[in-house]
C-alpha cells in the first residue's frame, strides 16, 4: 500500500514516500529507527504516538523519534505524499535539541518558513534544481529545529467529528487556494458557524483558516519558483496573491530570501543559503 524510493543516503538520508492507503484499511504499528522529519506534500493522514493523535495536512510536518512506535490512519482521504527525511545523531546534535524537547511534538503545523524549504527539496527530488539534496535535507532540519524552539504545543484534544470538519476544510481549501475564499465560505462548506468553524480548525491543525489559505499559496509559489521558468509577478497572480508588493513581502519573510533569489537557489546558487548551511555543518 506503500511506495518508498531511497533518494540520498548520508548524514540525512532523504526518500519519497507514496502511501496508498484508503479509509476503512487497517492500521499496523510501525516504530521510528532515526530522527525523522516528513514533509508532506499532498493529501492527508493521522499519526498516531505516544497516546496523542496529531492529523496532517499538506504543509504539515511529521516528526519521529528514534524508538517511538506509532500508527499511521487514514480516515479523511487516500493517496498521501511525503518527502522524509532521515537525520544522522550528529546532525541532530548540530543544530541543537539533540533528542530534546522538539523531537517529542510528533508533528509540526503548516508553516511557511518550512513549506518553502519543503517545495524546495520537492523540486530537487524532480531534478528540476541542482541544489543538493542533502543540503537541502540539512537546512530543512535547522529551520525546523529554530521555528518548533520558538513555539508552545497546543494541548487540545479535539472531537472526531471536529477533527474531520478541519481536515476535510483543509484539503478543500489546498485544492482551492488560487481562489477568493473567506471564512465565511469555507465555514459555510464545513456547515459550522464561522465562529466554531475558525476555533475547531485551528485547535486541530494549529493554525487559522486565513494562514493556512495564504501558506498554501506560498507552498504553490514555490514549487512553481523551483519548477517554472515564468516571472514571479504571474507565479503571484497565479496562486492567488492579489497584491505582488505583498506576495515579495510575504515569501520574503517565509523564506528569508526574496522569490527571485529563491529561484537563485533552486538553479544551484549556493551563496543564497550559504550562510545558515555552514552554521549547521557537523
Amino acid at each position: 500500500m506503500a511506495h518508498k524510493t531511497a533518494l540520498h543516503r548520508g548524514l540525512v538520508s532523504v526518500s519519497d514516500y507514496r502511501c496508498r492507503a484508503e479509509p476503512g484499511d487497517q492500521p499496523f504499528v510501525e516504530q521510528h529507527e532515526q530522527y525523522t522529519l516528513s514533509y508532506v506534500r499532498k493529501g492527508s493522514f493521522g499519526y498516531r504516538v505516544r497516546g496523542e493523535t496529531h492529523e496532517l495536512v499538506a504543509g504539515s510536518v511529521l516528526v519521529g523519534r528514534p524508538g517511538d512506535e506509532y500508527l499511521c490512519t487514514h480516515d479523511h482521504a487516500h493517496g498521501d505524499e511525503c518527502l522524509s527525511f532521515y537525520v544522522s545523531p550528529a546532525i541532530v546534535e548540530a543544530v541543537g535539541n539533540g533528542g530534546g524537547a522538539i523531537w517529542r511534538i510528533g508533528s509540526a503545523p503548516p508553516l511557511p518558513e518550512l513549506m518553502v524549504l519543503g517545495e524546495l527539496a520537492s523540486g530537487v527530488t524532480r531534478g528540476r534544481s541542482d541544489v543538493g539534496i542533502d543540503e537541502i535535507g540539512m537546512l530543512f532540519t535547522a529551520r525546523f529545529g529554530e521555528i518548533v524552539s520558538a513555539r508552545g504545543r497546543r494541548s487540545k484534544s479535539p472531537a472526531p467529528r471536529d477533527r474531520r470538519r478541519a481536515v476535510e476544510a483543509a484539503l478543500w481549501m489546498a485544492e482551492r487556494s488560487h481562489e477568493a475564499i473567506d471564512l465565511e465560505r469555507v465555514a459555510g462548506e464545513a456547515g459550522v458557524s464561522p465562529f466554531h468553524f475558525l476555533r475547531v480548525f485551528a485547535d486541530v491543525l494549529g493554525v487559522t483558516p486565513h494562514q493556512y489559505l495564504v501558506r498554501s499559496r506560498l507552498r504553490q509559489a514555490a514549487r512553481l519558483l523551483a519548477d517554472d521558468a515564468r516571472a514571479v509577478t504571474d507565479v503571484a497572480l497565479d496562486v492567488g496573491f492579489g497584491d505582488i508588493s505583498n506576495f515579495v513581502r510575504t515569501f520574503r519573510r517565509a523564506a528569508g530570501v526574496s522569490p527571485r533569489d529563491f529561484r537563485k537557489a533552486a538553479k544551484g546558487d549556493r551563496a543564497v543559503f550559504k550562510e545558515r548551511l555552514t552554521a549547521i555543518a557537523p
